[in-house]
């Protein structure tokens, strides 16, 4: 993205980017068929769920004035309008837990003012909305979001790690409360007695739980060792929501002698009652708001336009960070522009805004991931078992995948085709072929090239760049507005133990989480680290170093969560994040070393240059180091905060000597290579101060593959 500040510029370019490939971002989603209900599928119940609880929650927290029909209705509106006139189709618009967070305040603030009241609580947050509009507009004007880039990984992960607190905070606070009478309700009936409020808070327990460690299971379903891939895949695919309704069924189990309202169970007007409606009528409202509260409305208008800055640009970068190799332009100035239009429609209408999400945003670039994977993966599968069948020669096979994967691929009308293409073979391959006396030219079968394993290896990351998808699945979000008699039939607790599968579900890939599980490392096992999937820090940063990063981050990160427990002052956590950036830039460079922040938190405008594929495999884990494919991206390719894949190391035959062909084959795992750093982490004398020996442990050599080349090239060797 260019970085500029000068009116207007930011937003016009973005309009002429997208504007040249519109057509194509709907005619593409069309022609992936039914394939493309998957992806649809999986990012809709990833954001209805949060939105019906996030509706639960300001329920309980407004006294009944916003409730769950809001929420679906301003993230089924918004998603709507951004996916049919937004720039960037790959982010998901929601109601967020900060948006929540401030709305609670908000709430608190007017019902204590006797000028305002709880009465006029919609009208005041319409002012708040117009206010924040404005700000919005004049970021977008003005190009701030050309800073985006300065938003480091400190920030990021810091931002992501927040979120997952706040998440798991509401689970553990949803749990607690399953144990008191709610609000509002009547303290004689039985179920609010003192046994049967302790027994429907052990029920909570039971299915929040059993929510929780079901749909962890599930997620890991393709790699069971039961029922067929088929199976396997489907229960990967949609294991979470079907576990929401196994669960919701366990909770009308216990129906003979147990009071109606055990469990609790989700409670919002329907949209066609009388109180539902309410809210939509506010703007007549909004002048009998004091003058002086209109103009103090500026304040918390303020902070939410820091937010919202913050998380829909974070929210939109982590969708489509390199790593995701899109070819269509950003949109960051002009998306910015357009919320700010959304926030002053929800505003006017009485509901929450929404604005850009996470996880949802990084999730559904990665489902699209996984589209374009399956699409391409079909198409090289039907050339490799043709091109086999004419007994070609491994060179010739290679080379008829790679002309199929170039055919796959749609130029777009300004831009030149993409210079990606397929991965190169595994040495495993090549050394399987001369070793059972099938050498490069010769024909070649299953026993050399099993094609459905070794496509998956070749298969660079890609993504369906779409709007259908996001499209469908808010016109789902808003179908469950119709549906909200069937939605009240779930419990509450059920809502709570998903919170918590969020929180969780976005850990992993997290830098700064996993820094944290290194400190609670025992010494004498902090080595196991190098001996898989390592972030390059851990090797080139001292321990020390480490720690301190860690701890700052840690400090900040609690202040952060502090601020959001206090009334009033706790929408300052905003600004709290934004200040990072200087921090970053100015403060962090005088306490750590250069070459440390830039290992530790590079900023895009401090990395290198991109490095190509294998080579950036060989600068990381030695030469030679290849990786899995990315056919099951949501369970083993976790992406960062920042979006890099995590890739698995592929089993590669190493040895210089033949092996039989009646021999099973021989595995090394690229991560006994050697590591400077495996020594101090388990406490004994580098073996490399003196140089490399005869006995060094790094002693593997890979010859460069003659495959990894262009389909001519390839088919020249044959």
């Amino acid at each position: 993205m260019e970085e500029t500040f000068v009116p207007m510029r930011g937003i016009k370019n973005d309009l002429t980017g997208r504007l040249m490939c519109y057509k194509q971002d709907w005619t593409g989603g069309f022609r992936a068929g039914y394939r493309i209900l998957a992806p649809t599928t999986y990012i809709f119940f990833a954001s209805a769920i949060p939105v019906i609880s996030f509706g639960e929650q300001l329920e309980r927290s407004t006294d009944g004035a916003l409730t769950a029909v809001q929420t679906l209705v301003s993230t089924a509106v918004c998603g709507i309008i951004h996916s049919i006139i937004g720039g960037q189709p790959l982010l998901i618009l929601g109601v967020a837990e900060p948006t929540v967070i401030m709305y609670t305040f908000m709430f608190n603030f007017v019902k204590e003012q006797n000028d305002l009241g709880a009465k006029l609580f919609l009208a005041w947050a319409g002012w708040v909305c117009v206010w924040t509009a404005a700000l919005l507009f004049l970021l977008a004007i003005l190009g701030a979001c050309s800073i985006i880039n300065r938003f480091t990984r400190v920030a990021g992960e810091l931002f992501g790690l927040l979120i997952a607190m706040l998440f798991m905070q509401q689970a553990i606070k949803g749990l607690v409360e399953e144990f008191r009478i709610p609000q509002r309700e009547d303290t004689s009936l039985a179920q609010f007695m003192p046994s049967w409020r302790f027994a429907n808070g052990m029920f909570a327990l039971v299915l929040s739980f059993g929510l929780l460690l079901t749909a962890l299971k599930s997620r890991k379903a393709r790699s069971w060792r039961y029922g067929s891939g088929s199976l396997r895949g489907f229960i990967a695919d949609y294991g979470v929501p079907l576990m929401v309704l196994v669960w919701t069924g366990v909770s009308y189990i216990p129906t003979s002698s147990v009071p109606k309202g055990i469990p609790r169970r989700l409670f919002s007007p329907n949209p066609w009652s009388p109180g539902a409606y309410e809210n939509w009528t506010v703007i007549k409202q909004m002048l009998d708001v004091p003058i002086l509260y209109i103009i103090g409305a500026f304040i918390p208008a303020t902070m939410i336009a820091v937010l919202y800055y913050f998380d829909h640009s974070v929210a939109s970068q982590l969708a489509q960070q390199k790593e995701f190799n899109l070819r269509k332009p950003s949109s960051y100035h002009y998306d910015l522009l357009l919320l700010g239009f959304l926030t002053l429609m929800c505003g006017l209408l009485g509901i929450p805004p929404s604005n850009g999400v996470i996880p949802q945003s990084p999730m559904h670039t990665k489902s699209l991931a996984t589209l374009k994977h399956q699409l391409l993966r079909n198409k090289l599968v039907a050339t490799a078992r043709k091109s086999m069948r004419k007994n070609a020669s491994l060179g010739q096979l290679y080379g008829n995948m790679q002309e199929a994967y170039h055919q796959m691929q749609t130029p777009l009308i300004y831009q030149s085709a993409s210079s990606l293409g397929l991965n190169e073979l595994k040495e495993s391959t090549i050394q399987a072929a001369s070793s059972m006396g099938n050498y490069i030219d010769a024909p070649v079968d299953d026993t050399v090239f099993d094609v459905e394993k070794e496509i998956d290896d070749l298969l660079p990351v890609e993504v369906k760049e779409q709007r259908l998808s996001n499209i469908l699945q808010a016109v789902l979000v808003g179908a469950c507005v119709a549906a909200m008699p069937i939605l009240k039939k779930i419990p509450t607790s059920v809502l709570w133990g998903y919170f918590a599968f969020m929180a969780i579900e976005s850990l992993p890939g997290n830098q700064f989480w996993e820094r944290i599980l290194l400190l609670f490392t025992a010494p004498s096992r902090r080595y196991k680290v190098l001996e898989e999937y390592h972030a390059t820090f851990v090797e080139t940063v001292p321990f020390k170093t480490i720690v301190m990063f860690t701890i700052f981050q840690t400090v900040y990160l609690l202040i952060c969560f502090g601020l959001t427990w206090v009334p009033i002052a706790g929408v300052m956590f905003p600004l709290m994040i934004m200040l990072l950036v200087p921090v970053r830039q100015y403060f962090l460079p005088k306490f750590f070393k250069g070459a440390h922040l830039q290992d530790l938190d590079a900023a895009e405008y401090e990395e290198a240059p991109a490095l190509p594929f294998n080579l950036a495999a060989e600068t990381e884990l030695g030469a030679g180091a290849s990786y899995a494919g990315d056919a099951e991206i949501l369970d083993d390719a976790f992406t960062r905060s920042r979006g890099e894949f995590k890739h698995v190391s592929s089993p590669k035959i190493t040895s210089t000597t033949s092996t039989p062909a009646n021999a099973p084959r021989s595995i090394e795992s690229p991560s006994v290579s050697f590591s400077p750093r495996i020594s101090e982490l388990r406490g004994v004398p580098s073996p490399r101060s003196g140089g490399r020996g005869p006995h060094s442990p790094k002693t593997r050599e890979v010859k460069p593959s003659i495959l990894g080349k262009s389909p001519s090239k390839s088919n020249s060797t044959s």
